[in-house]
């Protein structure tokens, strides 16, 4: 196992995690308490110290940390990895623009749905479509390619609350993705001759 290099925490994590305040005001303080006596061996242990404190957090906090990862199909002011990770720089197959407009739809029906939660999954090479799919799924909504059907307004779903299974079914599964896109840049990461 190779030595973590000597990016501050603070880095680090945003690299792995995306940079959001909830990570260098609350994660990396708790993570220096923590690593005080010996650092972690490696940047994979990083990332399963850093989940398994995550995982103690209320659900607020947890919600506020995956909201530090972009909306699935956007394409503004997402980090280099975000970019890779959604396509966003496919230039050889751009994603259709009438995808982009029902993702952009697809994520407001799911914030109606589970208010405070932005739909996070491990994208792993798969199409924006295929992704759009998916959402389309988990809100048990018919498959279509309609920019705004059904209507976010007329949504008629039930809104879960942060108290409710499937809120925090939903709320675990995307922290489990994070973990999964953080391993995905590690790797990625390692193959472009960064230590980890």
């Amino acid at each position: 196992m190779m030595m973590m290099t000597s990016l501050p925490l603070t880095t680090s994590l945003a690299i792995l995690f995306e940079p959001s305040p909830i990570l260098s005001l609350v994660l990396e303080p708790q993570l220096s308490l923590l690593l005080e006596s010996e650092p972690p061996p490696s940047y994979a242990r990083l990332i399963d110290l850093s989940l398994d404190v995550i995982g103690k957090w209320d659900v607020s906090s947890q919600s506020e940390f995956i909201s530090g990862h972009p909306r699935i199909g956007e394409s503004k002011n997402l980090s280099m990895l975000s970019a890779q990770e959604q396509g966003a720089t496919a230039m050889a197959d751009p994603t259709p623009p009438e995808v982009l407009e029902r993702l952009r739809h697809l994520n407001a029906c799911y914030e109606a749905q589970y208010p405070g939660l932005r739909y996070i999954t491990f994208v792993n090479g798969r199409s924006r479509a295929a992704i759009g799919q998916e959402m389309e799924d988990v809100l048990g909504i018919q498959h279509s390619l309609l920019p705004d059907t059904p209507p976010v307004d007329g949504f008629k779903l039930k809104a879960y609350d942060q108290s409710d299974e499937r809120w925090l079914a939903e709320l675990k599964r995307a922290v489990d993705d994070v973990g999964k896109i953080a391993r995905s840049r590690l790797r990625t990461l390692s193959e472009q001759g960064v230590e980890n």
